[in-house]
């Protein structure tokens, strides 16, 4: 559960991973460009009055590898790096991926009730 006093970390990479889903509706037809630029701007405001912005360091990509290697973690690349952030940052995890929470869980990461 996440309290009034939590503070709300979102990645560069969830950033990105947030437009290409945008980009992704208006190529199918689902988001008229109009739709796309109104919620990336959405996110923009929500992003900057809500959260706080972090990056991606070598570090986490080098650990998200890591994980990657295990071969026995059913992750993606950018939820391992997600993952690698979270634990970067002593952070916990909120996620609606279960395979992607699974992972975490298994490499010792507090992840959120929903």
């Amino acid at each position: 559960m996440v309290s009034a006093t939590d503070v709300l970390v979102v990645s560069d990479l969830a950033a990105a991973e947030f437009a290409s889903a945008v980009s992704r509706r208006v190529r199918t037809g689902a988001f008229t460009t109009e739709n796309a630029r109104l919620s990336l701007n959405g996110l923009d405001a929500w992003l900057a009055r809500a959260t706080h912005r972090t990056a991606i360091m070598a570090t986490d990509v080098a650990l998200a590898d890591a994980y990657l290697r295990r071969l026995d973690l059913a992750l993606l690349t950018p939820n391992a790096i997600h993952i690698a952030i979270v634990q970067r940052l002593g952070a916990v995890l909120a996620t609606c991926d279960r395979q992607m929470a699974a992972a975490a869980r298994e490499l010792g990461i507090a992840v959120a009730e929903a």
